[in-house]
């Protein structure tokens, strides 16, 4: 998968910025992490970012898609995880800001695990 890991390469050129981030190899793929949290995806090519509840209806009023995949049988499934704008691609602070969506949704749903894990 060499065009993935020259476009991963570009991927944390770009988010240099926020410090910290890593990708790992992953089905096929790639996830992106920071501080131990996975916030963001590359699949067939296209960068997501993970959003929520707080943060879906951004990424929706944008157009901006989620990540689908066909499963077993032909099930379709849907991630929460969708693509940022294309002109992010090129611009640092552009796909930080969107970066930061993904890591702070990825904050949110560690802290709502870790907090159902308490009431048990």
């Amino acid at each position: 998968m060499a065009r993935g890991s020259e476009f991963v390469s570009h991927l944390l050129d770009l988010l240099a910025p926020i410090g910290g981030v890593t990708a790992r190899g992953m089905f096929g793929g790639w996830g992106f992490y920071h501080s131990g949290k996975m916030f963001a995806l590359v699949a067939y090519d296209t960068f997501y970012v993970k959003v929520d509840d707080t943060s879906r209806a951004e990424f929706e009023a944008r157009g901006l898609g989620p990540f689908v995949y066909e499963a077993g049988g032909g099930k379709r499934s849907v991630m929460a995880y969708h693509t940022v704008p294309a002109d992010a691609l090129d611009s640092s602070p552009e796909l930080c800001e969107w970066a930061r969506k993904g890591i702070a949704a990825a904050t949110r749903a560690a802290a709502a695990k870790l907090a159902r894990k308490k009431r048990r």
